[in-house]
C-alpha cells in the first residue's frame, strides 16, 4: 500500500456515545470531510448494518469527485469498525477505533491505500491530505456530539 495515516483525538465522551454516532453511516456526510453522500446499497447477511454491508460514498478530494464502495470487514461496537473498498479509484482500508480513555474516548482513524500511476506518484501529496482530512473529521466529530459546531 502506498499510503498510511493514522489521526487520533480524545473525545470529552465515553465510547459507547462517540462510536454510536460515528459508526452509522447515515452520519458520514456531517462529520466526514469530503463526503456529499452515503447510502447502504447492500445489508449485513444478518439485515441492516454489521459485517457484510456495503457503503456507497460519494466524495471530493482534491478536486476531484469520488465515488467508492466500501465493505464492512469487522464491526464490533463499541471499539471496532474496519471497511475495505470493494469499488473505487484505488484499493483503500478505513480503521475506526474508539477506546476508553481517562478523559472520555480516545478516537482514532487510519486509512491505508494506495494504487497505480498518479496516485501512486502524488503519495506524499496524498498522504499529507488524507492526514489533514482525518484531523478535521476527529475535530469536527467532537463538534456535532458536544455541541460546539
Amino acid at each position: 500500500m502506498t499510503i498510511d495515516v493514522t489521526a487520533e483525538r480524545v473525545l470529552p465522551l465515553p465510547p459507547e456515545r462517540v462510536a454510536a454516532y460515528a459508526m452509522d453511516w447515515r452520519h458520514d456526510a456531517e462529520w466526514t470531510q469530503g463526503i456529499r453522500t452515503a447510502e447502504l446499497t447492500r445489508e449485513a447477511d444478518t439485515g441492516g448494518f454489521g459485517t457484510g454491508a456495503e457503503v456507497t460514498r460519494t466524495a471530493y478530494f482534491l478536486g476531484r469527485r469520488i465515488d467508492y464502495v466500501l465493505r464492512v470487514a469487522a464491526y464490533e461496537p463499541p471499539g471496532l469498525l474496519d471497511m475495505v473498498s470493494v469499488a473505487g479509484p484505488m484499493p483503500m482500508r478505513v480503521t475506526y477505533t474508539f477506546e476508553a480513555h481517562p478523559r472520555g474516548t480516545l478516537a482514532r482513524i487510519r486509512v491505508r491505500g494506495g494504487g497505480g500511476g498518479l496516485y501512486r506518484m502524488a503519495a506524499p501529496l496524498l498522504a499529507r491530505q488524507v492526514r489533514g482530512s482525518l484531523v478535521k473529521d476527529l475535530r469536527d466529530l467532537e463538534a456535532r456530539l458536544t455541541g460546539q459546531d
